[in-house]
């Protein structure tokens, strides 16, 4: 078996990530993966999990929750989606070690550091191949799913590098995601905000539930100034969140017996700096304080991606060794491609994968703080199933070229004759492109020197960005106008 064939064989699973309707609760059933992990031998089992759920910045946060980790000197286990352009992106482990392939790692914008080899991709498969066989068309559990054998593939490959830490990324919900089978040390709760309505629920409060369907509740000690301390699992760290999903998470912490540390409220941070290239914050929580951290991803949002990663790894207590020094090299050096990345200035080109109204509007706020520009030409494509009006309205607002597309390999996306027709102002230049490399093309052509191109609205969108810009042509172009930080 080759690699492609091998990635090939997984796509041959029914893949939730490309279908915009199906019934969620008939669909996803975690007694399923459990089924298929029992098969395995239980991989998932004796790992040492973080577990992250939001409706966005929790990729962000697994990444810098990892890189911590690994600057503290452990073997991580990272597992993400979706991926970009490599389907690679997904299992990777972040190890600081001379004898690493990611040590030393200098990122080209499209980089992502420590994947899996094709080889033991391959391996991975060939060892699955005859159990999830079972699951394709099981009679009780029903049809296994691409995810879910990913994500078996995923703890088999951590289990097998006996890996000192896992930080996973749930895919849709929390609940009932495949990645909910493990028992984690903490959970990340990031911002919650109305996503997959038609399938997680139509109130904040009924999303939140899904999403705080990862914790854990566990036996607490209480250990002087450093606050709650929980043996075997159990802690909680959320973001800020709107009333209706903070009481919701309150409430299911409360019914778990699992601790709870809030940004806002338990722990506090302040922006000292920013712009657009880094920015320092000041961060305090219960039993500890840092000041200037320097963190470079950009973006005021990713501050408090990076405050539920502080409070996560606080939490671990006497699991991990973690020193200050750390934190602040793991905030430094922590990588998060196509999350508001600027590739290049003169002009400026912005890579996000942005797909609802609570990103947009984030995205909007930093770039307007970040960057000055004269014109914002807008390359954008987003999937069916999103809030296509909302973030339309909030984007054609600020825009004044909007260039539509449609992401080569995502069948949700949205047709650019419909989608155009949420674009009322007048003054908005209009244009439609049939890929993302003609709509590229087109912005390039468009903007001057003093512009900023932003490439949003889909993270598959943004994975076409990403290989367009990776041809000779455009990254000579990319080498003479970037900061060197994006640069080889």
């Amino acid at each position: 078996m080759g690699y492609k064939e091998a990635v090939d064989y997984i796509n041959s699973f029914i893949n939730f990530e490309k279908i915009p309707k199906y019934q969620y609760t008939a669909s996803f059933r975690l007694e399923r993966m459990e089924a298929i992990l029992e098969e395995l031998g239980n991989p998932h089992k004796g790992l040492n999990a973080i577990h992250v759920a939001g409706s966005k910045g929790k990729g962000s946060t697994c990444a810098i929750t990892a890189y911590i980790l690994k600057e503290a000197g452990y073997k991580v286990g990272l597992y993400t989606s979706p991926h970009l352009l490599d389907f690679k992106e997904r299992i990777r482990i972040l190890y600081n070690h001379p004898n690493c392939v990611g040590n030393g790692f200098k990122p080209f914008p499209t980089a992502f550091e420590g994947m899996i080899s094709e080889e033991e991709f391959i391996e991975l498969v060939e060892e699955i191949m005859p159990v999830v066989e079972k699951f394709r068309e099981h009679k009780i559990f029903g049809k296994a799913s691409f995810f879910e054998i990913v994500t078996a593939c995923a703890f088999l490959y951590f289990k097998k590098q006996r890996v000192d830490a896992v930080v996973l990324e749930t895919g849709l919900g929390g609940r009932l995601d495949a990645t909910n089978a493990v028992k984690p040390l903490a959970c990340g709760i990031t911002n919650i905000s109305l996503e997959h309505t038609d399938k997680l629920g139509d109130t904040l409060e009924k999303i939140a539930y899904e999403k705080a369907g990862i914790i854990k509740g566990a036996p607490r000690l209480r250990s002087g100034r450093e606050g709650w301390r929980v043996k075997g699992g159990g802690t909680v760290v959320s973001a800020r969140q709107e009333k209706e999903a903070a009481e919701t998470i309150r409430k299911v912490c409360k019914e778990k017996n699992a601790g709870l540390y809030e940004v806002g409220k338990d722990i506090q941070y302040s922006i000292v700096s920013s712009d657009e290239n880094s920015q320092v914050f000041d961060l305090e929580g219960p039993g500890y304080s840092y000041k200037n951290l320097e963190l470079n991803l950009i973006g005021m949002h990713q501050v408090e991606n990076a405050a539920i990663s502080i409070g996560i790894i606080e939490s671990l207590g006497d699991k991990f060794k973690i020193k200050e020094s750390d934190i602040r090299k793991g905030l430094k050096n922590a990588i998060w491609p196509g999350r508001l990345q600027a590739i290049s200035r003169n002009p400026y080109i912005i890579l996000d994968g942005a797909h609802n109204s609570a990103s947009i509007s984030a995205l909007i706020s930093s770039i307007k703080k970040l960057f000055k520009y004269r014109k914002l030409i807008s390359v954008f494509g987003i999937s069916s199933d999103k809030d296509v009006k909302g973030v339309s309205s909030m984007l054609g607002a600020v825009s004044d070229i909007m260039i539509l597309t449609r992401a080569k390999d995502n069948p949700r996306a949205k047709d650019t004759a419909t989608l155009k027709a949420n674009f009322k102002k007048p003054e908005l230049m209009l244009e439609e492109s049939s890929n993302a490399d003609e709509a590229i093309e087109k912005a390039l052509k468009l903007a001057d020197k003093e512009d900023l191109i932003l490439v949003t609205g889909s993270l598959f969108l943004v994975g076409d960005a990403m290989s367009y810009f990776k041809n000779a042509k455009v990254e000579t172009l990319i080498h003479k106008t970037s900061h060197t930080r994006f640069v080889n």
